[in-house]
């Protein structure tokens, strides 16, 4: 039976989520009878005292253990030889700033899983993060607006929100966004932002978590098509409207009179030509949920962004929650990320540059990267749950086999992206961009 370790995180302060709780230790060690090391930390957001009345060993050594678990990237000095690591990588794009540390754990012959690679038969992601990180990004994107209009002169109810982390618990942010929900009903919205319009791009597990929390405000669902109209509606001033785009409304095809077919978009994006912009004048809030990568168009680019600012009517645009937060990505003027102690900045299209806070001409930009860690202990909670049940599977299995004989579950596999220091088949593009590493 291996010896799974559980590293402290140091990649940041904010940093207090863990990929097993102490309850997800002690279950995993009665019913298995897996060993823990876990390292000691006093920013994680269980006291190390509770994994030890789980029975864990708390140590700084972790060379014992065959299998480490992680949440984000492992300092390249930390990386040991042979060891199995399982943590959320940011390789899979050939990220530049992770390729020396794929290199290391290349050179050092060890085997990495990334949680972001656990998918099931269609597809789908297992073990994640995501609707915590739109629970998180919903939250701070209402704190943003808030702020922005408070730097306009807008009296609004936005005002009382606070970021994600500084709330004790999610409920107490719920209730807080409940109450401010009620106020709008109450109320209404300022008559300068009717109808006040929050646009989602996306449907998955990060677009969840962003309407959920949306909808503890009196929200009214719309089409994209009726955009255009809701200024001459009558009744837009006691609920917010929200919009969900999917790609059909992001891309159209060569031959727009075609219908649109999503696989084909898939497969084949360079046949394909932004459309999104058109929806953006209709929008207060923009919050971005997409997967994106380089072959497909970007929601919004600099020269977009730089008409949309130029008209001598400034645009209803206020926020832009990134919370995919890939730099000069889907959103070209995302062009650093943030931490929750300095979570927005405003961009300026004509200098094509930042200025951190909410103050100034061109949309505030949230861009935290680690989202979830605003809500540590749910968020870890709910990964925990996750991926709990693959590890007895990883804890048995004979790492000494060859990848081919290796017997763990499918979507482990799926998430293999190196096995014994080598690049497994569907990764071995990465090496494209490790230049001479």
């Amino acid at each position: 039976m291996a010896v799974i370790g559980i590293r402290r995180e140091s990649k940041n302060r904010w940093e207090r989520r863990t990929p097993l709780t102490p309850q997800h230790v002690g279950r995993l060690g009665n019913d298995h009878g897996i060993k823990f090391l876990v390292q000691p930390s006093d920013l994680r957001i269980f006291p190390n005292d509770e994994y030890r009345e789980m029975g864990a060993e708390i140590t700084d050594d972790l060379s014992p253990c065959d299998i480490i678990l992680g949440v984000k990237e492992v300092p390249i000095h930390e990386i040991l030889q042979g060891k199995t690591y399982m943590f959320f990588s940011h390789t899979i794009k050939g990220q530049a700033q992770n390729m020396e540390m794929l290199s290391k754990l290349m050179e050092n012959e060890t085997t990495l899983i990334d949680y972001e690679k656990i998918t099931d038969e269609q597809g789908r992601r297992l073990v994640f993060f995501g609707w915590h990180a739109g629970v998180a990004g919903m939250i701070d994107a209402l704190w943003t607006l808030g702020r922005r209009l408070e730097w306009e002169g807008i009296r609004n109810p936005f005002s009382s929100i606070m970021p994600a982390h500084e709330y004790h618990s999610l409920p107490e942010a719920r209730e807080q966004i409940a109450s401010v929900g009620r106020n709008i009903a109450t109320y209404g919205v300022p008559y300068a932002l009717r109808p006040l319009v929050f646009g989602i791009a996306g449907y998955g597990n990060v677009a969840k978590g962003a309407q959920e929390i949306l909808d503890l405000l009196p929200t009214v669902e719309v089409s994209p098509e009726e955009l255009p109209n809701l200024s001459r509606r009558s009744d837009t001033g006691h609920h917010i409207y929200k919009v969900v785009f999917k790609e059909n409304h992001m891309v159209e095809g060569e031959d727009p009179s075609k219908q649109f077919d999503l696989q084909d978009y898939y497969k084949h994006p360079e046949g394909y030509r932004p459309t999104f912009i058109r929806h953006v004048p209709y929008l207060t809030v923009l919050m971005n949920c997409i997967y994106w990568d380089s072959r497909y168009p970007r929601l919004i680019t600099k020269e977009q962004m730089k008409t949309l600012y130029s008209d001598t009517k400034p645009p209803l645009l206020r926020v832009i929650g990134d919370i995919s937060c890939d730099p000069e990505g889907a959103i070209e003027a995302t062009l650093s990320t943030t931490t929750p102690a300095s979570p927005v900045y405003v961009y300026d299209p004509w200098e094509d540059s930042i200025s951190f806070g909410w103050k100034g001409t061109g949309p505030v930009i949230l861009a935290v990267d680690n989202l979830p860690c605003e809500i540590s202990l749910e968020s870890s909670q709910h990964f925990g749950e996750s991926l709990r049940e693959f590890i007895p599977f990883l804890a048995n299995a004979d790492m000494d086999s060859s990848f081919e004989d290796l017997k763990v579950p499918g979507p482990l596999m799926s998430g293999m992206i190196l096995f014994k220091g080598e690049l497994t088949g569907s990764f071995r593009y990465i090496k494209e961009h490790m230049g001479d590493r």
